[in-house]
């Protein structure tokens, strides 16, 4: 990278720290808009910063917890690229002035190595990872599909909250009377705020249906890492079956921390992968097996697939009226329903349609980020 960055790899700098936002609350970090604001204005002070200036100012604006720092240092990693685990790169860069907002600049030092990027504007260093969050799965380049399963590493999926029967303490609710009491004793007998309580709340179970038919062939692998992130990211059970001719339980093989290690027994353990599709029977099989029992009820449930289905339509329609009857939401997610003239007329696709709750995308980052935020009740992706 000895190349100068001119004008016209100008980025729009604003709109790369959303799209970071963005990524950072598929991750499970609540960095909502009043902190992204308070993350514009905060480069907006250190301009022109350096690359570790939009560390710390992130890290400082958008994490609310101890638990939001390792997952704020892996999406940094993945979207500015460079950078490694826990913010360690990024410390040790070199204070090298960039600019976020890009005019015309002289040729980048070559210093080699992490150094070599650090000449570059931080927008642009993000640049291609938020251009990446809308690319097609199935046009990428091997060099992107690395960068994106650093992206997708970073997810986590939380089923939309419950209240629970269990109660808390909590700043507005009912009256705690024993609580009140037992406050009134350790100040001796002295008067005490009235305490209140609530209910807890609980994320809902998750069951994601991912179809690896012939016909899914591009896709399978990113919805899979999706999968796998989904398993390993929230403080929820996540179910993982995989549907093609055979529907296979795969959350024990999902449940290896590495990924790749992950996929790899997935890989062993499906016997009918790029095959055909019979989504109708093996949701049957679902239903009869685990849905019924109480895997599905009240859970979110999540089909990945683009619907095509070998058989008789008819099936899928009567079994997902009885997906319907048991779950909490059900949510499908077609990659091909961000193609140009697209219409949900397939035969499989158009008996299960009604009944699903939300009809997403999911054929790109963006479109795993939104459906990541429908799952758990907040479409803001």
């Amino acid at each position: 990278m000895g190349r100068g960055v001119n004008a016209r790899e100008a980025v729009d700098a604003p709109a790369v720290l959303v799209g970071f936002a963005r990524a950072l609350r598929a991750a499970g970090v609540d960095a909502g808009p009043d902190r992204v604001q308070a993350l514009i204005g905060a480069l907006d002070v250190l301009r022109p910063g350096t690359r570790s200036d939009v560390y710390w100012s992130g890290r400082l604006t958008l994490c609310g917890s101890r638990d939001d720092l390792e997952r704020y240092d892996r999406v940094f990693a993945a979207y500015f690229g460079g950078a490694g685990a826990g913010g360690r790169a990024v410390r040790a860069a070199p204070a090298t002035r960039l600019r976020v907002a890009v005019r015309d600049a002289g040729p980048a030092p070559r210093t080699g190595g992490e150094g070599e990027r650090d000449g570059v504007p931080a927008a642009v260093l993000a640049s291609s990872a938020e251009v990446l969050r809308h690319r097609d799965f199935a046009g990428l380049t091997e060099a992107e599909r690395g960068q994106l399963r650093r992206l997708l590493a970073a997810f986590a999926l939380r089923g939309e909250p419950r209240r629970t029967a269990r109660l808390r303490p909590a700043r507005r609710g009912s009256f705690d009377p024993r609580r009140t009491v037992r406050e009134m004793l350790r100040r001796g007998g002295e008067p005490a705020p009235p305490l209140r309580r609530a209910r807890a709340g609980r994320p809902r179970r998750v069951v994601l249906l991912v179809d690896v038919s012939g016909s899914m062939a591009a896709y399978a692998d990113a919805l899979l890492r999706f999968a796998h992130a989904a398993a390993h990211g929230g403080r929820v059970r996540t179910e993982v079956f995989t549907v093609g001719t055979r529907l296979t339980r795969v959350t024990r093989e999902l449940a290896h921390r590495d990924p790749d290690t992950a996929l790899a027994a997935v890989a062993a353990a499906v016997p009918d992968w790029r095959g055909g599709t019979r989504l109708g029977e093996l949701l049957r099989d679902f239903l009869d097996r685990w849905g019924q029992r109480g895997m599905a009820r009240g859970a979110v449930v999540v089909v990945l697939s683009d619907g095509w289905e070998r058989g008789d339509p008819e099936p899928l329609a009567a079994q997902m009226r009885r997906l319907h009857r048991l779950a909490h939401r059900v949510i499908w997610a077609n990659p091909r329903k961000a193609r140009p003239g697209y219409a949900p007329v397939a035969a499989g696709m158009a008996a299960a349609l009604p009944s699903v709750d939300a009809f997403v995308e999911g054929h790109s980052l963006a479109a795993l980020e939104r459906l990541a935020a429908v799952v758990r009740g907040a479409d803001d992706a």
